[in-house]
């Protein structure tokens, strides 16, 4: 029987023989070699005025620092601690304004689904659907989530080792798609606690998957405030910066929100808007450094 540290071990042997993965989404190529992709946005839709803003000056940001930029918001909370927690305005007024938003930026959009009866409608205006961690297990979602013929991005599950994603992978690949995204998003800890471990990223870049490092979403504290999670945003950008140095990073998925502290959900996580760009600054200075250390 195979123990945590042989499987490890095995994986990080095969560094050499890394597939070289390709999404396309849009004109945006996601895999290693091609360049970093941020999948970013407010946790949730407040408003399409909210959203039209943030994903603008998302985008504005990504350009200056030579990345390719994905929207990302949640049209339906549907994994909240509580059923008092906001949600959104839901599949029918949140598809309806990323639509929009997606039209007047000519920006790809991307958004989870929680109900296999969901996707066919999510699928008629997201350019990639997502796979949330909680569900990452669920057999006959994944593969209905994937005959939506679009990308998929499939968030590990928190109760996962990085190993076992291979079955997750295995399952969209079956279903037809080979269109397929891992995201990294931490592991449980004890109780209400989240820890990054990069070895991880190297698993999941050996599975044939260009693999995204979510930063805010693994400094989630879940359920860490009682009735709401908590989280840590300080630790972002030290963890942001670590998973892109691995070297195994094809992009970086943040929640963001020009006032965290007043955001109707996951504020404690979510990274402040104005401190993007230092942060884009450093993931891409990073990069520059690993493409010259490989010339």
């Amino acid at each position: 029987m195979k123990t945590p540290g042989s499987r490890l071990k095995a994986q990080g042997s095969r560094r050499a023989a890394l597939p070289s993965a390709k999404v396309q989404i849009g004109r945006i190529s996601v895999g290693l070699g091609q360049p970093l992709v941020l999948i970013a946005g407010p946790d949730v839709i407040e408003s399409e005025k909210h959203l039209a803003s943030h994903a603008e000056r998302l985008a504005k940001m990504c350009r200056r620092a030579g990345i390719s930029y994905i929207i990302k918001c949640s049209y339906d909370k549907a994994n909240r601690t509580s059923y008092r927690s906001f949600r959104g305005p839901g599949p029918q007024e949140g598809l309806r304004i990323l639509a929009r938003v997606k039209r007047a930026l000519g920006i790809p959009v991307l958004s989870d689904v929680h109900c296999r009866e969901e996707v066919a409608r999510a699928a008629e205006v997201l350019d990639i659907l997502q796979v949330p961690a909680f569900l990452c297990r669920q057999t006959d979602f994944v593969m209905t989530v994937a005959r939506a013929g679009k990308p998929i991005n499939i968030k590990k599950g928190q109760f996962l080792a990085p190993w076992d994603m291979r079955h997750v992978v295995e399952k969209a690949w079956a279903a037809g798609n080979r269109q397929v995204l891992v995201t990294e998003r931490g592991a449980s800890f004890g109780y209400n606690n989240l820890v990054s471990d990069l070895r991880s990223l190297q698993v999941l870049a050996s599975l044939g998957c260009p693999v995204i490092y979510d930063g805010t979403h693994s400094v989630q504290l879940p359920g860490g405030r009682g009735s709401a999670s908590g989280g840590q945003r300080e630790f972002v950008p030290t963890l942001v910066r670590a998973a892109v140095a691995t070297g195994y990073c094809s992009g970086i998925f943040l929640e963001v929100h020009e006032d965290p502290d007043h955001a109707p959900v996951d504020g404690p996580n979510m990274l402040k808007l104005s401190d993007v760009p230092r942060l884009l600054e450093d993931v891409q200075a990073i990069q520059m450094a690993l493409k010259r250390a490989k010339a």
